[in-house]
């Protein structure tokens, strides 16, 4: 009963933190890209939520909040396989919403955390029912999202281990379905974006974790520890990283793969722990607290990230610039009676969402000569534009 109160008081905070947060955000390019462009799964949700609750900050990402903790709920319940006590579960969870790609998943609108609830989904009923019985849920995965390309991919390495010639074929047709429906693109030069990928990973997962995941998955496999989870896990990592050296790969789409692994780590780490005396425990104890304060360090800055402007010359610069300025242009250009403008192609489709239309009257541009719309987070200046009423006779 007590680690029950725990896990939900766990998940009670990590929604306020979330739900505080909205207001902080405006809608990205990206999202309002998904939200206005070509039709797809998590449109339909999206649009679904607004037409509800309205068009505001809230009902956009409500529904990315709840996949967020349906995800770590899910996570939770597949760790007890992995991990005996209830109290190193609640670790493993806390770690698991800390992290900044789950942060990043649970704000964002794109298709990150739809994918972590996905592969969390499947894992924690492939726990209870065999693959034959989840074959529905696979086909729907296929057609509702690119990126679960790669769990049918992971699937079908898997099954050629297991001998499952059924399984395997079944797995590689719905890759044909999937690609079919959506497409992909493998090709380009060698080029410089392994690095990249690496230093993506890093920012996702921060660094020690991303590290200590990629030499739990390559010690599994020396010690013949390799599960179904790790498959699907490996096979993306290695995937991702071939491509990423001849082309830049959206690693939102390979990054929850290597996230759900997170209890094969845990267990690892666990169990590399309790084997040794407490003499030699102490580079372990270091290593998770140096990994806690990372992350913790990680979700003050989340929590105060618009203080970094104080920080920065240029505003541009910030990590979160492309989800600020919109909701705050809007709100000044409507105290000026201003309803529609004429604007670059991103700011006008943001503007959108906030009720200003396009229209040739008025001409809105970014510039620092001569402003008349100026937004300021804690008393500085990070966005400057003028508007100009145009003569279309």
């Amino acid at each position: 009963m007590r680690h029950r109160l725990i896990l939900f008081f766990i998940l009670g905070f990590d929604a306020f933190i979330l739900f505080y947060q909205i207001p902080e955000l405006s809608i990205s390019f990206s999202e309002a890209r998904l939200l206005y462009g070509e039709p797809s799964f998590l449109q339909y949700l999206v649009q679904t939520s607004l037409s509800i609750f309205g068009e505001n900050d809230y009902a956009l990402r409500i529904v990315m909040i709840f996949f967020h903790l349906a995800s770590a709920l899910l996570l939770y319940k597949i760790s007890k396989q992995y991990i005996q006590t209830y109290r190193n579960r609640l670790w493993l969870l806390l770690m698991f919403i800390m992290l900044p790609g789950i942060v990043s998943s649970a704000l964002v609108v794109n298709s990150a955390g739809l994918l972590i609830f996905g592969l969390l989904l499947f894992i924690y009923l492939s726990q209870r029912f065999s693959q034959a019985y989840l074959s529905p849920l696979l086909l729907i995965f296929s057609l509702i999202d690119q990126g679960f390309l790669y769990l049918f991919l992971g699937l079908a390495v898997y099954n050629i281990f297991e001998k499952n010639k059924v399984q395997v074929f079944y797995n590689i047709a719905l890759v044909i379905i999937n690609i079919f429906i959506y497409g992909t693109f493998i090709g380009g030069s060698p080029k410089g974006h392994f690095l990249d990928a690496i230093g993506v990973y890093s920012a996702i997962l921060t660094p020690i974790i991303f590290i200590y995941l990629f030499y739990n998955l390559y010690r599994r496999y020396l010690t013949n520890q390799t599960d179904m989870i790790w498959y699907i896990s490996s096979t993306t990592l290695i995937f991702s990283l071939l491509l990423s050296i001849r082309q830049k790969v959206p690693l939102e789409y390979f990054a929850p793969y290597l996230i759900v692994s997170l209890p094969l780590a845990a267990q690892t780490f666990i169990s590399s722990y309790r084997i040794r005396l407490k003499m030699f425990r102490t580079g372990y104890k270091a290593a998770f607290t140096l990994s806690f304060i990372f992350l913790l360090l990680n979700t003050m800055v989340v929590l105060f990230n618009k203080d970094l402007y104080l920080l920065l010359d240029k505003p541009k610069k910030h990590f979160a610039y492309d989800m600020h300025i919109a909701k705050e242009l809007a709100q000044a250009l409507k105290e000026k009676d201003i309803t529609c403008v004429m604007t670059d192609e991103e700011m006008q489709l943001r503007l959108k969402f906030y009720g200003i239309k396009y229209c040739k009257k008025h001409l809105l541009k970014n510039t620092s000569q001569t402003p008349n719309v100026t937004i300021s987070y804690r008393n500085k200046t990070i966005y400057t534009a003028s508007v100009t009423k145009l003569n279309n006779k």
